[in-house]
């Protein structure tokens, strides 16, 4: 669970670094994220001469979180840090690359997302 002006990693190659997290979109007055999510954040820190810079507000969809995630068979997962990766409209991924691992609850919206990612808990 993300709240507002939440700074969060970018776990993919998009040239971001840093988000900070500005509101949910889709749900009316959310003021909170859960893993799957889409949300609007500002770029804090990017890489230079990258496709995506400093200031640029951005889409985004949530898939690491440091609050714990209960599932449906009792089990409990938690991450360690905070994390997103970057999207466009259409809901795909702007990077090449996803690093980490990603949380199982993608699976239904986002399967491009975990096909490009190297473990899937």
């Amino acid at each position: 669970m993300i709240y507002v002006r939440t700074k969060l990693d970018v776990a993919d190659n998009s040239g971001a670094k840093r988000v900070s997290f500005i509101g949910v979109i889709g749900k009316k007055n959310a003021s909170h994220a859960l893993i799957g999510d889409v949300f609007t954040a500002n770029v804090k820190a990017a890489i230079p001469n990258g496709p995506i810079k400093k200031g640029e507000v951005v889409r985004a969809v949530l898939v690491r979180t440091s609050f714990p995630i209960k599932r449906k068979d009792g089990m409990c997962i938690r991450f360690d840090k905070n994390a997103c990766v970057v999207i466009d409209k259409l809901g795909n991924p702007r990077s090449t690359r996803v690093f980490g691992p990603i949380a199982r609850e993608l699976r239904d919206k986002f399967g491009k997302i975990l096909s490009l990612a190297p473990e899937v808990i």
